[in-house]
């Protein structure tokens, strides 16, 4: 990945971080993006410093943070030639029956439309001339129902769909996949595991929750020319957790 950039949203902490830092560790330059600048200082000292990375502070549910992301990542590194999009956002927990319907647009509007969003503007500022990767962080919790986060989850389930659809729109310069991780030890999921992570973890057949490290390896190889013909998938990382029949 020597010379190639990587634009990784919600890339200040867990997962997105450590896609950043796996994709620095090969050779890339890497923009990372999030709400909070102090967080994202933090992640470029983590990162390695400005030589490598770039840290563009915003929300992904706005436009004009897409634009300028792109944009910048474009001016500072002179390429982008991977996108991840990574941010993704659960406020609502409870039967969608109840659910705030404002609620759950938010959630698609962050987890899906953005997504979309990011994609529509690399593919106008470089990857539509000039080729590369995307690639979506999904969630096991697309794949079967999940008590209680049920908005989160369909707006996950329609990440997959969304990489088969682009993967097909965009070929053959661009290639498109998701990851499906179960639960990952994260500031994110601490609700999923706090307090009982040995009792969450038996039912893995691995017997352990996930590691952003796990996640960090798949997805430096999707994004890598070793996937060169991998397109339009979606890698299922859940310790074995799926083969059980139930999350």
């Amino acid at each position: 990945m020597q010379g190639r950039t990587a634009l990784v949203t919600g890339g200040s902490r867990g997962i997105g971080l450590a896609i950043a830092q796996e994709l620095i560790r090969r050779g890339a330059n890497v923009t990372v993006t999030a709400r909070k600048p102090a967080d994202l200082t933090a992640a470029v000292e983590a990162l390695g410093g400005d030589e490598h990375a770039l840290a563009v502070p915003g929300n992904a549910g706005d436009p004009e943070h897409r634009t300028d992301a792109v944009a910048r990542t474009i001016d500072r590194f002179g390429s982008l030639d991977m996108l991840v999009n990574n941010v993704g956002i659960n406020p609502i927990y409870g039967p969608l029956v109840d659910a705030d319907l404002n609620a759950v647009r938010k959630v698609m509007d962050v987890n899906y439309v953005a997504a979309l969003g990011f994609v529509q503007e690399a593919h106008r500022a470089w990857l539509g001339e000039h080729g590369g990767s995307v690639l979506f962080i999904a969630s096991v919790a697309g794949l079967r129902c999940a008590d209680g986060i049920g908005a989160y989850g369909s707006s996950k389930a329609a990440l997959f769909h969304l990489a088969m659809q682009l993967a097909v729109e965009l070929g053959p310069k661009i290639r498109v996949n998701a990851l499906a991780p179960a639960v990952v030890k994260t500031k994110f999921a601490t609700a999923l595991y706090e307090g009982r992570e040995a009792a969450v973890a038996e039912a893995y057949p691995l017997k352990r929750l996930g590691v952003p490290e796990d996640i960090s390896a798949a997805a430096a190889f999707l994004l890598s020319d070793e996937a060169g013909w991998i397109t339009g998938q979606t890698l299922v990382l859940d310790g074995g957790v799926m083969s059980r029949g139930s999350l």
